[in-house]
């Protein structure tokens, strides 16, 4: 379910031009790996043709493991998303919860609020 899901919402987001087709990481046949490659060809490019590069690389992905899931939502409806599909992705996110093992201890468990969900098909979008 959550493919078929990823999917559409991918396309919809594609379609309004919300995500950007130059986009890379989980986008179809788009990698980092794919990203470095171009952007060095870009670079090669500029320095043969005697122009200045300046590269910035910023990594985001702390930011979105603090990313509270209410905002996330109201982002989605925002961009078009409602209905049913705004309903399956909030009772996707809710009552999550998530506790720490340190050898044989066992931390209380706490709700997620925020965050992505590791290893879910799903996950990977809302980065």
């Amino acid at each position: 379910m959550e493919h078929v899901i990823v999917d559409e919402l991918m396309d919809h987001l594609c379609r309004q031009n919300i995500i950007n087709k130059a986009q890379h990481s989980f986008l179809k046949q788009l990698l980092t790996s794919t990203n470095l490659l171009e952007s060095i060809n870009d670079w090669s490019l500029s320095l043969q043709n005697r122009c200045g590069v300046t590269i910035a690389y910023v990594d985001f992905a702390k930011a979105f493991d603090t990313m509270p899931h209410e905002k996330l939502l109201f982002r989605l409806k925002s961009y078009g998303v409602d209905g049913c599909l705004l309903a399956w992705l909030r009772n996707f996110l809710s009552q999550r919860t998530l506790a720490t093992r340190v050898g044989s201890s066992l931390s209380s468990e706490l709700e997620l609020i925020s965050g992505v969900i590791q290893g879910s098909g799903i996950g990977p979008l809302f980065l």
